[in-house]
């Protein structure tokens, strides 16, 4: 049996692993939608769970945590269900984080691994990858994607839609409307003004591949031809997995690409154009 603490409230349709634990004072809603919580996975106390909502093995969260909670878009009726929140395994959730279920038709989903520190915050029908850090005061907007390995400082901003690539890092108290592709690091408000080499050389990267990723930096960031040109430049390069990856994140960008240099109103209006 799931240990469950006395003054804990289970509403509606829920479903607890055996050795999950739900501590006390936790609220846990399986309406308007059925809330599943994996093995091992620990609610320490004062958690709010609403479904729909399926949470995955190991997870831990902390005070103050709520996950699953409608959307916060004035249209959305919050009787409704929506697709809800997905979250995978060995996730730590900080104090007052917040997590909220999606409104379209898919999911808001969390991979596995992730940092997550206090009143951080994750916008409905994002997507959040695995082995991610998001310090303090992380906010993600609506319909952010983020990939794998990419650190958040305190009190950084992501405008709705936007993308970040792996293993970029985003420096507290910044944001950016536009999309950051893998590697790359935000020093300003729209301002990717470096990258992140340290992180590139923890993960074990070969230094021919941080090399390429230096020279793909200097064609995106430091060139002054049009946005197009320098994808092609890029492609003279096709067949390296790095530069290929480069080249496909910048095609499929919608915002365009956060620039390397610049104010504010230099960046919010950089795109492919």
């Amino acid at each position: 049996m799931a240990r469950i603490h006395p003054s804990a409230v289970i509403l509606g349709d829920v479903t607890l692993a055996p050795d999950a634990e739900v501590g006390p004072f936790c609220v846990i809603e399986g309406c308007p939608g059925p809330v599943t919580i994996g093995a091992g996975t620990r609610l320490l106390h004062h958690v709010t769970v609403q479904g729909p909502c399926t949470i995955g093995e190991r997870n831990t969260f902390y005070p103050g945590v709520t996950l699953g909670l409608p959307p916060q878009d004035l249209g959305f009726d919050p009787a409704q269900p929506g697709p809800g929140l997905v979250m995978g395994h060995e996730n730590v959730v900080r104090e007052g984080v917040t997590l909220h279920r999606g409104k379209t038709q898919s999911p808001t989903r969390v991979g596995d691994g992730n940092y997550f520190m206090v009143n951080s915050h994750v916008g409905h029908d994002s997507v959040v990858g695995n082995r991610n850090i998001f310090a303090n005061g992380t906010l993600l907007a609506g319909h952010v994607e983020v990939a794998d390995r990419v650190i958040f400082g305190g009190g950084s901003m992501v405008h709705q839609f936007c993308r970040v690539g792996r293993g970029a890092f985003v420096g507290g108290l910044t944001g950016f409307s536009l999309d950051l592709p893998p590697f790359f690091m935000v020093t300003g408000i729209n301002i990717a003004g470096s990258m992140n080499v340290v992180g590139m050389r923890r993960s074990g990267m070969p230094r021919e591949q941080i090399e390429t990723v230096r020279w793909v930096y200097k064609v995106l960031q430091r060139s002054r031809i049009p946005m197009p040109e320098r994808v092609k430049e890029l492609e003279t390069r096709a067949g390296d997995p790095i530069v290929d990856e480069y080249v496909a994140f910048v095609k499929a960008s919608k915002r365009g690409i956060v620039p390397g240099e610049g104010t504010v109103m230099r960046g919010s209006a950089m795109n492919l154009a």
